[in-house]
Formats: C-alpha cells, structure tokens, sequence
C-alpha cells in the first residue's frame, strides 16, 4: 500500500512538470534566425540581354532578266566568287534568233528611208518649179521622216536584243561566297512577271553583322559604340566580341510587345561565326568597379512590426522628440518627395526621419539608381537599421553610398521561433488583395 502511494505522488509530480514545460516551454520565444550576408567591395556591372541572328553585312540575291533554260552552272555551295566572274549561262538560241530578227528589221527601216529620201528629193525639185502642189511636197516630207522614225525604233530594238543576249550570262554582282543555289542545269528560269533568285551571294564572311531585337524597355540604354558579347550554340565555350553600329528606329511589334532592331558588327577572321546562327547577346550598360555593393534583397528586408514597435519604445527621449517635430513639421513634404528622399511610409517611422532610424524598410520594390533606401545590419543579436543611397544594380547586387563599412552583415531575412520568415520578407499569396505602400503611409 505505501509502495502505490509513492507511485501515485511521483506520477502527479511528472505530470505537474510537463504541464509546467508545456505551458512556459511552449510559449517561451527565443531568439530569431538570420540570414545575412556582407558588405563588400567588387565590380557592378549592368547589361542588356537579347538574342539575334548573325549575317553576312552585305548579302545579294542574284536572278536573271530573261526567260530560258539553264545551259551551264559554274559554281556550287561555298564556291568563292569575284566580281564579274561568269556563275551561270542560259540556252541563247531563242535569244540569238530574237537579235537577227532585229537585224533584219533595221536593214528594211534603212532601204525605206533611202527610198523616201529619194522620192523627198524629186518632190523638192518638182516644187520649186511650181509643177507639184504644196499637198505633194508635204506628204512626201511626212513619208521620209517616218522613215526616218521607224530607223530609230529599229536600231534600238536590235540594241535591246543584244542586251538580252548578254544577259543570258549570268555575272556575280559582288565578290563573296555562294552561300545558295536554287536552280540546276536543264531548268526553265521565267523572269515575265519577276526576277527568279538562282543564287545567294554574302560578300565577305570575315565581317559580319548581328541584327538583335531589344525590348523597348531596354532601347533607351543601347547607344552607338557600345561593347557587345555574344555566344553561339555551335561554340558554347567562346565568347564573341562585337560593337554597336546602329540602332534602328522602326519599331517591330510582334504579340503587342514592341521591339527595336539594333546592328551590331562582329569581326570572323576564323570564319567559325557562320550565316543563320542564333547569337545570345549581352550588352555592356554600365560598369562601376571597387564599389561597396550589397545583395538587392537587403534592401527590400524589413523586420516584423512587432520588432520595429520594441525599437520605437527604446528610443532615446531626444529622438522622439525630434521624431515628433519631423512629424509635423516636415512629414507631408517628405511624403510628396516620395522615392527621391527613399520614403518608404509603410510604418511609423520612415527613412527621412532624425536620428538616423530608417522605417519598415522598402516594402519589396525595386532598389533605384540615386533614391534613399535602408538595410539592417546585425549587430550581436539585435539589428541596427542604416540608410543608404543606392548606386547602380544589376538586379543580384547594387551599389551603396552611406555610413556603412564593408565587411558588416547585412540581414536578407529573419526567420521566428516558429520556423516561418518574419518581416517583409513573407511570402504572401499572389491572389490576395495587397495593401499597396505609398509616400503617405503610415498608421
């Protein structure tokens, strides 16, 4: 009997303990979890990303003027051509034929004007001895003139037929590489209504040009001279080197996104850079080197509420007082300036405010060249909020100007007791109605 009943106190004595822990142990809050990174000195550099198709800078599509059959082809695929060199020769016996029929006609327009001319002079002598009437002389001058008309016409219609007769060669307009060839021997070739392509010539494939489409929202940083790298599938490991010729101004719009069409010459003495290829280009903006740069999440972390309204209650009295004249005084024409003086206004205390106390952070948006901003250094287990004006950013890191050292931890994120992120950094469902953060914020 005594055996139970110690039993039975020993039981109510754990049982009081893991109430007690489960009543104190749960609800005990310790410290929270940061994720930080550090200050540090490096190269910023901004680019602009886009894709293109290489060419060839001038490229000729040669056809012909005249209908007929392919009689010879001298060249093929990759053949090297100069300038003038004979590619292709059309059957000319139609051609030929069409010349001697010209030919006649122009020695049959001769005998009629050395006909009319002979008649014209009797008419004359016969006028001026008043024996023929004023109507005979003047239809016998009309006669020899049009003679004379239809002489001209035929001339030029033999001259039209020996230029159709050249044409029957076919020349390569330009120096270059025969990058196509769309016809073979024994075809029919009909230039009637337009000119038959037969071969593709690009001129020189050691010079050759990118035509890359930029997104309007990028056009305003490209300029004249910039340097260029690219890539292509076919030389993965290579990075290509290029400089911005020109910029286009004709818009293309494809699916409502509007593009604009920049040049950019590309140098190939090695000729690995071929016709067709899709180049992966990246445009040199901006280049900052040995700035003091900090990961772009930093500036849009924030704390929780509940830790910027424990800082606010452990303000020095000098500053809440200076707080309240910055309040009202200076609050609403700090909250017009907005993003230019780095106002977040989504808490209670907003960056512009004295004593160095920046608010509840950016509330997510974007860093901005040259606008105020804030991050959260941490110091031992606490934060210390330093605001900053913001340099350049190419969207992982931005530049930082402010009384801030390199080598201290900035905060990314801060994760509660409970195991969830805290603070700005929350995730939020996309599909809720936000609360949009203004200049004029505040509770």
């Amino acid at each position: 009997m005594k055996k139970t009943y110690w039993i039975i106190i020993a039981l109510v004595v754990v049982a009081g303990v893991v109430a007690v822990w489960m009543f104190f142990g749960r609800n005990k809050t310790s410290a929270p979890e940061y994720r930080t990174a550090r200050v540090e000195k490096g190269d910023i550099r901004v680019t602009v990303r886009a894709s293109g198709t290489l060419q060839a800078v001038t490229t000729v599509q040669v056809g012909t003027q005249v209908s007929g059959i392919i009689k010879k082809i001298y060249v093929d695929f990759n053949s090297v051509v100069k300038e003038g060199q004979v590619i292709a020769v059309l059957d000319t016996t139609l051609l030929a034929q069409a010349v001697e029929d010209a030919r006649a006609s122009l020695k049959k327009s001769e005998i009629q004007v050395n006909q009319s001319k002979r008649d014209f002079d009797r008419t004359s002598v016969l006028f001026e001895q008043k024996v023929l009437a004023q109507a005979d002389y003047d239809l016998s001058l009309t006669t020899y003139e049009t003679a004379v008309a239809n002489a001209i016409s035929a001339k030029s219609a033999l001259n039209r037929s020996l230029i159709n007769l050249k044409y029957a060669t076919i020349i390569a307009p330009i120096s270059g590489v025969v990058v196509s060839r769309a016809v073979d021997v024994g075809q029919t070739v009909a230039a009637s209504f337009s000119t038959p392509t037969m071969f593709t010539i690009a001129n020189d494939l050691t010079k050759m040009q990118v035509e890359a489409n930029i997104d309007e929202s990028d056009i305003g940083k490209i300029v004249v001279d910039q340097s260029v790298k690219f890539t292509v599938d076919a030389h993965p490991d290579m990075i290509f080197d290029g400089t911005v010729r020109q910029v286009r101004l004709l818009p293309v719009v494809t699916q409502n996104v509007v593009n604009y069409t920049v040049i950019i010459d590309v140098p190939n003495p090695d000729l690995k850079l071929l016709p067709g290829m899709t180049a992966n280009i990246t445009v040199l903006v901006q280049e900052e080197k040995d700035v003091l740069k900090v990961p772009a999440t930093a500036l849009r972390f924030s704390p929780s509420q509940d830790y910027i309204d424990k800082l606010e209650k452990n303000l020095p009295d000098s500053v809440k007082k200076k707080r309240e004249t910055w309040s009202k005084e200076g609050g609403r024409q700090g909250a017009s300036q907005g993003g230019q003086e780095g106002m977040s206004g989504g808490g209670r205390m907003s960056g512009g405010m004295p004593g160095g106390m920046p608010g509840s952070g950016a509330g997510g948006d974007r860093p901005r060249r040259g606008s105020f901003g804030m991050v959260w250094v941490k110091v031992g287990d606490s934060l210390k909020p330093h605001r900053v004006r913001t340099g350049v950013t190419d969207g992982l890191n931005t530049e930082i100007r402010g009384k801030i050292e390199e080598g201290e931890e900035v905060v990314l994120s801060m994760t509660s007791s409970q195991g969830a992120p805290a603070g700005q950094q929350q995730q939020q469902n996309p599909f809720a109605p936000q609360m949009q953060r203004g200049g004029r914020g505040g509770r």
